[in-house]
């Protein structure tokens, strides 16, 4: 659930109000009117009760030794593997840790993009001084002899303590959505629907003073988690067999280079739908705490059990499919995030563009007009390149490209939706010139 991507800035009030740039309101409609995300009341009823099992059942499969997906009755765990109070302390402390990196005067502060009331929330850039602390803490720690490779064994405990944590934050982040100002409400989140606010998120930018509770779980303790996750599983397997494998090394290595560039880039999540129109809610906490950690990082813990031998020129090849998708998702990533704060730019000065009625304009060169969304390309390429050190037995280790391809469509319908709402003509232009979305001659 973990999504990068673009959308116009939104923040809502009880009311729908359409506004120009100078806050002049053009149009209100009632917020029950709002179209509903992930299938409504019936979407905001299933996926927080089957998401949470999917994510329990992949951990189990992964760590059996047939590790079929299609296996049944599946492998289901007993009730005194789903606890272990190390595990609780272990969670509860790393979430404590991140919170005082957040709170430490490093990096420098940014403003978000303007609230519907004309104020900009500030924001500390310091994620990737938090990713390089603890990549101290982690190697002290290694020196000290820590048995880092434990963390095996509490992934499932692991897993259940975040779902839980990720339930009990989320009813008290709508108990609270209650007591705040009107306008800052999420547009999407205050539909009246009980459960469907509860799932998709009625406030949109909740804070404890300055402590932007949304902004902190997107990027620190769920991607970082990751990380540390999969040097767990690499630990675990030099216990078992005395040395990482490549395999091993090359899903690490990615998955490391990746989070990297997300912390490394973080001031870009300031415009993404996350921050700026969706509610925080049980979709994004759920997703930030426990489906990022414990999915993302399935192919490390399925090469615990299940090794794989590699050839130096199937890795050469993996590793440079890996650099075509990364080459793709940065520099079309930077191409946006220069043309959006500088247009005059020499990098950007000279691509074609559209203008719109709002005032802003529509890249139709460069990479932007290669296909609609580039970076979702970058990033398809580079999820198959994670799977592909696990070799071809096993459909377990895809299970990430596939479930990605699934959401970056569904991420880019609404990105189309949104967008044709904002532009209109200019938008329906742009997707002649542009008609394709992800795959060029594709899709």
């Amino acid at each position: 659930m973990h999504e990068k991507r673009n959308t116009v800035p939104s923040t809502p009030l009880s009311r729908k109000q359409i506004m120009k740039p100078n806050g002049q309101v053009l149009k209100q409609r009632p917020s029950h009117d709002t179209e509903r995300e992930f299938g409504g009341t019936l979407g905001a009823l299933c996926i927080p009760i089957f998401l949470p099992l999917t994510v329990m059942f992949l951990i189990c499969v992964s760590r059996s030794p047939e590790a079929s997906l299609l296996q049944w009755p599946p492998a289901l765990p007993s009730t005194d593997q789903l606890w272990d109070p190390l595990a609780l302390v272990l969670l509860l402390g790393w979430i404590s840790l991140h919170a005082l990196l957040y709170v430490l005067p490093l990096g420098k502060v940014s403003e978000g993009l303007v609230l519907r009331n004309g104020t900009r929330l500030k924001y500390p850039i310091n994620g990737f001084h938090s990713l390089c602390i603890c990549g101290v803490l982690l190697m002290l720690l290694l020196g000290l002899g820590a048995p880092l490779g434990y963390l095996f064994e509490l992934l499932l405990p692991l897993a259940a303590c975040a779902i839980a944590g990720s339930y009990l934050f989320s009813l008290y982040l709508y108990i609270r959505s209650f007591w705040v100002p009107s306008h800052a409400l999420a547009l999407g989140g205050n539909t009246g629907n009980p459960l469907y606010d509860f799932f998709i998120g009625r406030e949109l930018n909740p804070r404890i003073g300055n402590f932007d509770l949304k902004y902190f779980c997107e990027l620190r303790p769920g991607l970082i988690g990751w990380v540390v996750i999969n040097l767990g599983m690499l630990m675990k397997e030099v216990e078992l067999r005395g040395s990482p494998s490549l395999a091993m090394i090359l899903v690490n290595s990615f998955q490391l280079l990746y989070v990297g560039d997300a912390l490394w880039n973080e001031e870009a999540v300031l415009t993404t739908m996350d921050i700026v129109h969706d509610g925080f809610g049980f979709m994004l906490v759920f997703g930030d705490l426990a489906w990022v950690p414990f999915t993302y990082g399935l192919q490390a813990a399925f090469l615990v059990v299940h090794p794989q031998a590699l050839s130096s020129l199937g890795a050469a090849a993996i590793i440079a499919l890996n650099g075509i998708g990364y080459y793709v998702f940065r520099k079309s990533n930077s191409q946006k995030n220069q043309f959006r704060r500088d247009p005059t730019h020499p990098s950007v000065a000279r691509l074609e563009t559209i203008a719109t009625a709002t005032g802003k304009r529509l890249l139709v060169s460069g990479w932007w007009g290669l296909v609609r969304h580039p970076n979702y390309l970058g990033d398809l390429l580079m999820a198959l390149a994670w799977s592909l050190p696990c070799g071809f037995s096993h459909l377990l280790p895809y299970f990430y490209v596939i479930y990605f391809t699934v959401l970056l469509i569904h991420r880019e319908d609404r990105d189309e939706r949104q967008c044709r709402s904002k532009y209109g003509l200019a938008w329906d232009t742009y997707c002649r010139r542009v008609p394709y979305r992800i795959f060029p001659y594709v899709y």
